[in-house]
């Protein structure tokens, strides 16, 4: 069974960081390329940050650039996504995703809340 478990969401103040984490399980981890997305209040779901699948190539959203940074340990079967100088606008669901030719999986997401 597929499973992808995000975690470290929670609240922060603006200018703080966060570290989520993803857990990957049922599938073969080190042949998919991972993605973080997002999607705030009333809003699309967008991409946040990608990585391939052996960790050599990322790359992010244009607003992210610079702040986040995502990173994958295939021994852990995790992806990360570091956020740092967190804005307001940066509250949103946070999601994992996993790819690999049609195959398409998901998190259920875990919640960043950035106030003050």
């Amino acid at each position: 069974q597929v499973q992808l478990v995000e975690s470290g969401g929670g609240l922060v103040q603006p200018g703080g960081s966060l570290r989520l984490s993803c857990a990957a399980s049922g599938f073969t981890f080190s042949s998919y390329a991972m993605s973080w997305y997002r999607q705030a209040p009333g809003k699309e779901r967008e991409l946040v940050a990608a990585i391939s699948s052996t960790g050599s190539n990322t790359n992010y959203a244009d607003s992210m650039k610079g702040r986040f940074t995502i990173s994958r340990d295939n021994a852990k079967n995790t992806v990360y996504l570091q956020l740092n100088s967190l804005k307001s606008e940066d509250t949103a669901v946070y999601y994992c995703n996993a790819r690999r030719d049609f195959l398409n999986y998901w998190g259920k997401g875990t919640l960043v809340t950035v106030s003050s």
